[in-house]
């Protein structure tokens, strides 16, 4: 860890090391490599392998803390609330992006219907073989 800055800027957000993310959540640093263990929290790594915690990252521990402290939710329940909670965005950006679609189709040009007329005609079909 040696001469490496405590946080740093990624592509879209700031990332930080385990020590910093510990103390914005207000944990020990053990307690984080634990719930990446168990899936809890699961942090990007640098390219030497160490936990860079995002600020969404940070956020999801202190929720994890609260549903463990607060509500008295094990660490596996914790975790299906986590898949569940993950699932119903995933759904939830999945609606968003259909309505969008449905809307654009119905905004797009009207087709009419046409009425074709009856034919007895016989189309017949064969296989090559």
């Amino acid at each position: 860890m040696g001469g490496e800055p405590a946080m740093s800027k990624g592509k879209d957000a700031h990332t930080f090391l385990i020590s910093v993310a510990a103390e914005l959540a207000g944990m020990h640093a053990q307690t984080l490599r634990t719930y990446d263990r168990l899936g809890l929290v699961t942090p990007r790594r640098s390219s030497g392998g160490g936990r860079r915690y995002s600020q969404r990252d940070v956020e999801q521990l202190r929720e994890v803390q609260r549903l463990s402290h607060d509500e008295g939710v094990n660490l596996a329940g914790i975790k299906r609330i986590i898949e569940l909670t993950n699932q119903v965005e995933a759904l939830q950006a999945r609606i968003k992006e259909l309505s969008e679609e449905l809307e654009t189709a119905r905004a797009g040009p009207r087709r009419e219907v046409m009425l074709t007329p009856k034919s007895t005609a016989v189309v017949v079909w064969r296989p090559r073989r």
